[in-house]
């Protein structure tokens, strides 16, 4: 019953109806993929192993930050591996990188909602000027004037309801997600602040350099670490 009178609003909303209704199938894709993406990735999150990690920075133990933060799924410890492991010449410069790739992922579809936003009611508005056009156009035409301009009247409201129906239900989560991503960038600069803190403070105390923050890392995760000899 409720899909004849869907079926039956779709048709009497004009040929706008079918780019909306395109719309409305990305939106509901894009949003489902979105909603899993982050219930996953909830369950990833290890706080526990996080603050293990920390303490170890902070004892400029990096062979065990790297054993413990190796192959976690938690996305602040996948950067903190990430850049301990790929520091080179600058561990800040390889944990914003990390950071990027995580960001990247979290903000995926991001501008497609944002799209979908805009696109739902300028859709729902060509509808309503298509459907006046129509009713204007039919005055005085025969004698059904009256349900022709009616039809298109109905057209325009049907055609404005549903553009404006799937830009409110994108919206929701479209902030909810950008909130979410806005968190999940702020855990990450945290904690980059955090361990070029700690690695600084263990390169004073201890006299270490980048490439022994390699080794160690290395070491910890089961790497080695190939050093090329300074020419004479």
């Amino acid at each position: 019953m409720f899909a004849n009178v869907l079926v039956n609003y779709f048709k009497h909303g004009g040929p706008i109806m079918y780019p909306i209704l395109v719309v409305a199938i990305v939106a509901v894709c894009v949003i489902g993929e979105r909603v899993l993406w982050w219930l996953r990735e909830s369950m990833r999150r290890d706080p526990e192993t996080l603050e293990k990690v920390l303490a170890a920075l902070e004892n400029g133990d990096f062979e065990q930050a790297s054993r413990l933060s190796k192959d976690s799924t938690d996305p602040v410890l996948r950067m903190i591996y990430h850049g301990l492991n790929h520091v080179h010449y600058s561990l800040q410069g390889a944990l914003q990188v990390a950071a990027g790739i995580e960001l990247q992922r979290a903000g995926r579809f991001l501008t497609v909602m944002d799209t979908l936003v805009t696109l739902a009611p300028l859709l729902g508005l060509l509808g309503t000027v298509t459907g006046i056009m129509a009713s204007f156009t039919s005055i005085g035409e025969a004698e059904l004037a009256v349900e022709r301009v009616s039809g298109g009247i109905g057209e325009a409201l049907i055609a404005t309801a549903c553009g404006l129906g799937i830009a409110i239900i994108s919206l929701i989560p479209y902030n909810y997600f950008t909130a979410k991503t806005a968190r999940l960038q702020f855990e990450l600069e945290t904690a980059a602040t955090n361990i070029e803190v700690m690695v600084n403070a263990a390169k004073q105390k201890g006299g270490i350099d980048t490439m022994q923050i390699r080794r160690d890392a290395a070491r910890g995760s089961g790497q080695t670490v190939q050093t090329t000899p300074k020419p004479n």
